[in-house]
């Protein structure tokens, strides 16, 4: 393995048209792509008005999400907390998590430690 990989963010695979979501904006998963074996590593980009379309949470990986750009809010469990760009936001793992973006969209960096099949999602998180 290499001492370093770089990769463009923006030039890396979206995975949001996968799941059906291209509508609500990009999700790009680069781990992979980065040869990255330890470290998940997420850019959101949410479109103005629009939120993730589930809820998740993961058994054993803490994250970190910090505001690039734009606004919205989180869903943590049933609370709803405000974000404004280069707000860090860190989520205990068995905590309920979804994201809302603003008027101005939002653009979301995600990170922690990666344990594959670490993660569940609830399709009913947001309400209808």
């Amino acid at each position: 393995m290499s001492a370093f990989t770089k990769r463009n963010l923006l030039q890396a695979t979206d995975r949001a048209p996968d799941f059906g979501m291209a509508e609500i904006g990009q999700a790009i998963f680069p781990f992979e792509e980065l040869g990255a074996t330890d470290t998940g590593l997420a850019l959101h980009r949410i479109n103005p008005g629009r939120r993730h379309a589930f809820g998740h949470r993961h058994v054993a990986a803490e994250e970190i999400f910090v505001v690039l750009s734009g606004s919205g809010r989180a869903k943590l469990g049933d609370e709803l907390v405000e974000l404004a760009r280069l707000d860090a936001l860190r989520v205990a793992p068995e905590t309920w998590r979804g994201f809302e973006a603003g008027p101005d969209g939002m653009e979301l960096l995600a990170f922690g430690p990666r344990h594959e099949g670490d993660g569940e999602v609830d399709p009913g998180f947001w309400p209808a």
